[in-house]
C-alpha cells in the first residue's frame, strides 16, 4: 500500500522536496526489514487482547493425545487458548498489503493462499471446539480444499511463467534441482501435480509439528528466512544469473510477504513459548504451511524445500511410517507394531525422557541446520 502510494504522489514530493526521503520505500530490503517490525508489533499488540478473548470464550482445547504418559505430562495445557492463529493470519496480510507491491501477481496470491488455509484451519479448529474432541474436519475434507487450492494456484502460475528465464534463455515453468544446473521443462499437469504435493504437503507437515509449546511456530523461522532470501535472489536478474537459479519477474515481492511471515512468527512464539499461553491451532500451521508451500511453488524451488523444510519433512514421514508400519503388521500377525514409540517423532524423543524444552530447542537446532544446508546448496550447482 505504502508502495503504491509513494508512487502515486510522487511528483508533488518532488516538488515539496521530499522525494529524497519516501525514495527509500522503493528498497525491498527497507520494506522487508519494515515488515518484519510490523507483523511483529502486530502480534504483540493485539496478542493480550486476543487471548483474553479466546479464554473468555472458552476457546481451549482438551489435551488427548491417545497415550496416557503423555496425556499426563501435558496436562497443564488443558484451557489453553488455542485458535491463536487468528492471531497470525491479520498480522501477515496487514503488513504484506502495508510494504509490499499489494497489485503484485504473486503477493496477491499469497495472500489468497493464506487467508483459504487459514479458514480451512479455522473451520477444523472450531469443529473440534465444539464436538469436545479431537474430531475436527475429516482428512479428505481437508485435502478437498487444500487440492482446490493447489489447482487454482498451479493454472494461475502456469499461466505467467512464459516470463521466467534462466540465464539468456526463456524456460517457462520448469523443475529446479539442488545439485543440478538446468531446470527441468513441465507440462501443466505435472506442475499441477507438483503443487498439489507441496501445497498439502507442507500445510500438514507444520500442522503435525504443533503439538509442543513453540515447536511448529519456532521451526518456521529458519525455512521462512532461506525463502526470503530465495524470493530476493529470484526477483533479480543479476543474482539469479549468477547462482544458475530462475529468474522469475515481480517474485522479488514474495521477499516482503516472506518477511511478514517471520515477523508474526516471532510475535506469536514470543506467547507460545513454554508455558504457552495460547496454541495456534489448525488456524495458523495450515496457513503457515501452505505459505511457505506456494512461495517454493512461485520461485521454483520446490525440491528444495524438502531440504530447507526438513525438520516438517521428518515429522510427517514418521507418522506415515508409524501408522504404515502398524497396519502392515495388524495385517501380518494380528497384532499392530509400532517403529516409534508414539509419532510425531517429537513425542518419541519425550517419551524417551527429553524434557519439552529440550525437545523443542534441539528441534529448532535441527530445523537450522537444514536451513543451513538449503542455503550451501546454491553455491553447489
Amino acid at each position: 500500500m505504502f508502495y503504491r502510494i509513494i508512487f502515486y504522489f510522487q511528483e508533488f514530493l518532488r516538488e515539496a522536496g521530499l522525494w529524497p526521503y519516501a525514495n527509500v520505500f522503493r528498497y525491498q530490503t527497507f520494506r522487508m526489514a519494515a515488515a518484519v517490525v510490523t507483523a511483529f508489533v502486530l502480534c504483540m499488540v493485539f496478542a493480550p487482547f486476543i487471548i483474553r478473548v479466546l479464554r473468555r470464550m472458552k476457546v481451549g482445547g482438551a489435551v488427548d493425545f491417545g497415550n496416557v504418559v503423555v496425556d499426563r505430562m501435558n496436562a497443564s495445557k488443558a484451557g489453553t487458548p488455542t485458535m491463536g492463529g487468528i492471531l497470525i493470519l491479520p498480522a501477515v496480510v496487514v503488513s504484506t498489503l502495508l510494504w509490499a507491491d499489494a497489485g503484485n501477481f504473486h503477493v496477491l496470491l499469497g495472500v489468497v493462499t493464506v487467508v483459504w488455509l487459514g479458514t480451512l484451519g479455522a473451520i477444523d479448529d472450531y469443529l473440534k471446539l465444539a464436538k469436545k474432541s479431537r474430531d475436527g474436519l475429516r482428512m479428505w475434507e481437508k485435502l478437498v480444499f487444500q487440492i482446490g487450492l493447489a489447482v487454482l494456484l498451479a493454472y494461475f502460475v502456469y499461466e505467467v511463467g512464459d516470463g521466467i528465464r534462466f540465464r539468456d534463455d526463456t524456460i517457462g515453468i520448469a523443475l529446479s534441482l539442488p545439485f543440478y544446473k538446468y531446470p527441468i521443462a513441465l507440462g501443466f499437469w505435472t506442475f499441477a501435480v507438483v503443487t498439489v504435493l507441496v501445497v498439502a504437503g507442507t500445510s500438514n507437515a507444520v500442522n503435525l509439528t504443533d503439538g509442543m509449546d513453540g515447536l511448529a511456530v519456532g521451526s518456521m523461522v529458519p525455512p521462512t528466512l532461506v525463502f526470503l532470501a530465495i524470493s530476493y535472489v529470484t526477483g533479480r536478474m543479476d543474482y539469479s544469473y549468477y547462482l544458475y537459479l530462475p529468474y522469475v519477474p515481480g517474485v522479488g515481492e514474495l521477499a516482503i510477504f516472506c518477511a511478514a511471515i517471520l515477523g508474526a512468527c516471532l510475535g506469536f512464539l514470543w506467547y507460545n513459548c513454554a508455558p504457552a499461553q495460547v496454541f495456534m491451532g489448525d488456524t495458523g500451521s495450515l496457513a503457515l504451511g501452505g505459505a511457505i508451500g506456494y512461495v517454493a511453488i512461485a520461485t521454483r524451488q520446490e525440491v528444495l524445500l524438502l531440504v530447507a523444510g526438513g525438520l516438517f519433512v521428518i515429522e510427517a514421514v514418521s507418522v506415515m511410517l508409524q501408522v504404515g508400519y502398524f497396519k502392515i503388521t495388524r495385517a501380518a500377525s494380528g497384532e499392530g507394531k509400532r517403529v516409534f514409540r508414539m509419532s510425531p517423532l517429537h513425542h518419541h524423543f519425550q517419551l524417551g525422557g527429553w524434557t519439552e524444552t529440550q525437545t523443542v530447542v534441539r528441534f529448532w537446532l535441527i530445523g537450522a541446520m537444514f536451513a543451513a544446508m538449503a542455503l550451501a546448496t546454491l553455491k553447489l550447482r
